[in-house]
Formats: structure tokens, C-alpha cells, sequence
């Protein structure tokens, strides 16, 4: 199935402007394939350098001069290094060619930030455009094959989630989501800071994956997982962040003495993901987590929505020590918008009167099955 992806136009409007472009996103959401699709679209030769072949990896680590790195494109003019998380000093070479060649154009791809963000960001300053790329959206399956089929469709994503090669392997789900988490989950983490043994980020992904929907206590996560140490379980999730596995949300607290200050919620980005670490694919319609599986789905789209439309709110979820809750705050130009999330349209779903006294610029949403198309697209 040929899906138009949303930044493909944005990255062709971006080429040639004198500045590198960043495509930063998880592995197997469709990099490859897209920047694929862009150099065919524009007809002219590129060169292709993918960093996960060794010896690509050795010979743009081991160039250092601006003329060293664009003898590896002869004459082309348009350069994609692919994984580019992987080359030492990658973002000072990317700079070389950038300040160098003015009229070639560069793009690297990422499938984890830590290195990028590391050793790319600071040299690139003022020189790159950063995108982020995401699992196929709803918007994007919409645009696709049409809105209904794909609100037909809105319990297969709950339970199997938008990988592109999940999506395009019906009845083989289950298969393609485990080959995805034992091939690629891992890969950046196991290269990175020492971290030699997948087991113990596997017992931190399942507890997580249970605990979906819930605050996350690193103290109890520790316990749970091991009776490791409290800051290797932060440090654990702060890696799983930077290489798109899982994203954090915190509380939001201003005025009430009894707000939870500290409490984190943490999602994963793909259904599919979280259900093949706990191997649970049963129907939605027998689930026992359904809330927590529709949260997720509506986060993760608001999420790729957001990133898409270039509108970065504040993001927060709001508790107090007495219980009264709201699933998700987005803060923006002094105003806060609330949102509930139930599966089912709730008549006595309502903004806790604590929120709504002490905070009264705000707006308020129920989002169900009924209405969640506006909220993600």
C-alpha cells in the first residue's frame, strides 16, 4: 500500500536552502522510504550513505575535511546518510559540507536523539532543519484509503498499532511486532552507555507497558523490576525517550496545595508495541485495559498531530491527593485546555471544581469514540 506521508512535502519544501536537514524518529517508520520517494520525485542522482554498514560507518568516521566528504558523492548533489547516529562528531562533518558546498543538500536520518542531539545539534546551530518522524498517523491512513475505512479500522490500531510494516502485513501482525521488538527495540540503547544485557530494559518496558495510563514511581519500578537502584531506572527511561520507545508526562501543578507536584505518566509511542511487550493482542472489545489503550492511541495521535502542525503546547496531566484527576492538559498562550478521555460518552463526566476555581482560563473536552477525530487530526 503506497501511503503519502505528511512530511514529504514539508522536506521538499525545506531542500536547497543552505541548512542540512535532521529526520529524527524511531526505526521502521519509514525514513528510508520516504527520502526514497523524495529523490525519485525530484529525478536527479543521489548518493545514498546508510551508517549501519561498517564500512560506511568507517569511512565517515575516518573523513575529516570537507573535501574528503564530498568526494564520497562525486558529482551529486543531494547526500543522505542514513542512521546517522551512529558516525562520531557527526553533526562537525555535516557542518564541513553545509558551510563548504552551499549547494549541496544534506540530509541525515536518526533513529535515537542521544547521539544525534550529542554530537550533531551544537555545530548545526542555525544550519539544519529538525523534523520528527512518527509512526503512520490517522490523518496519514485517512488520506489513504478514506476516512471510513479508517474509523472502521480504529480497534485493529488500538490493539496493533501503525507501524508501516504492520499495517501492510494483514493477518501477520503479531509476527511482524515481535520481529520489531527483538530486532530493533533495543538496537541503539545496546550500543550506548555501557548498557550490555536487553533483560533488564525488557523488565522496565513490561512493567511500564502494565503500568500504561498510570503515574510511574521510580522507586517502585525498581522494586518491581529487580530491586535496582531508583536513578538506573530514570536514567533507563531517559534512554527509552531519547531513542522514541516511550515519552514522558508530567503533573501540572500552580495553585492547590494538594496537587501531585512530581508524578510522571509515561506512554508508549505505538499501541502495537506496548500489547507485543505484555503478548497480549486479545480483541479490544475483551479487554480489561481498554482505558488505558485509548489513551495511549489518543495521546500518541495528538502527538503526531501536534509534531506535524508545528504547535508545541506545554503537556501535563493534572491529579491531586485526593483524587480528582484529568487525563491531559495542553498549555497554550495562557490558557489551558483540558481533556478526558473515555471510551464511552460518560453524562457525568465533568472538570473537578478544584481545577476549574483556581484555574479559570480554560476550555474542557470529553473525547470518546464519537468525537476523537477532531482532537487527532
Amino acid at each position: 500500500m503506497a501511503i503519502e506521508r505528511h512530511l514529504k512535502e514539508v522536506i521538499k519544501g525545506r531542500m536547497y536552502q543552505g541548512k542540512a536537514i535532521l529526520l529524527l524518529g524511531p526505526r521502521q517508520v519509514g525514513k528510508t522510504t520516504l527520502l526514497r520517494k523524495i529523490a525519485a520525485d525530484l529525478g536527479e542522482n543521489y548518493t545514498w550513505l546508510n551508517a549501519d554498514e561498517g564500512d560506511i560507518r568507517q569511512i565517515l568516521t575516518s573523513a575529516n575535511t570537507s573535501t574528503e566528504l564530498r568526494t564520497l558523492a562525486g558529482p551529486d548533489k543531494l547526500i543522505i546518510i542514513d542512521e546517522a547516529q551512529q558516525i562520531p562528531d557527526i553533526g562537525k562533518k555535516i557542518k564541513l559540507l553545509t558551510d563548504t558546498y552551499p549547494d549541496i543538500q544534506v540530509i541525515a536520518t536518526g533513529s535515537s536523539s542521544f547521539e544525534l542531539q550529542n554530537h550533531l545539534n551544537e555545530p548545526l546551530t542555525g544550519r539544519k532543519y529538525e523534523l520528527h518522524m512518527f509512526p503512520l498517523s490517522f490523518t496519514e491512513m485517512a488520506g489513504t484509503h478514506g476516512l471510513l475505512v479508517e474509523k472502521r479500522m480504529l480497534q485493529t490500531r488500538l490493539i496493533y498499532g501503525f507501524y508501516p510494516e504492520v499495517i501492510n502485513n494483514t493477518g501477520k501482525e503479531r509476527q511482524v511486532l515481535v520481529e520489531l521488538g527483538s530486532s530493533y527495540l533495543y538496537k541503539d540503547l545496546l550500543q550506548y552507555d555501557g548498557i550490555k544485557k536487553s533483560a533488564m530494559l525488557e523488565k522496565l518496558l513490561k512493567a511500564l507497558a502494565f503500568q500504561l495510563g498510570n503515574e510511574v514511581n521510580y522507586q517502585e519500578l525498581a522494586k518491581s523490576i529487580g530491586n535496582i537502584d531508583p536513578g538506573t531506572v530514570e536514567k533507563y527511561i531517559d534512554l527509552l525517550e531519547k531513542a522514541f520507545v516511550v515519552y514522558r508526562v508530567n503533573a501540572f501543578s500552580r495553585n492547590l496545595r494538594n496537587e501531585i507536584k512530581k508524578g510522571k505518566k509515561i506512554y508508549f509511542y505505538d499501541n502495537g508495541i506496548r500489547n507485543m511487550l505484555i503478548s497480549n493482542y486479545l480483541p479490544f472489545e475483551n479487554r480489561m485495559d481498554k482505558g488505558a489503550l485509548w489513551e495511549n492511541y489518543l495521546m500518541g495521535e495528538r502527538l503526531k498531530r501536534n509534531g506535524y502542525n508545528t504547535y508545541y503546547p506545554n503537556k501535563y496531566f493534572w491529579r491531586t491527593h485526593d483524587q480528582a484527576e484529568i487525563d491531559y492538559i495542553e498549555e497554550s498562550d495562557g490558557v489551558l485546555h483540558a481533556y478526558e478521555f473515555k471510551w464511552k460518552e460518560h453524562k457525568k463526566t465533568k472538570l473537578p471544581e478544584s481545577f476549574s476555581n483556581a484555574y479559570p482560563e480554560h476550555t474542557f473536552e470529553v473525547i470518546t469514540e464519537t468525537n476523537y477525530e477532531s482532537f487527532i487530526s
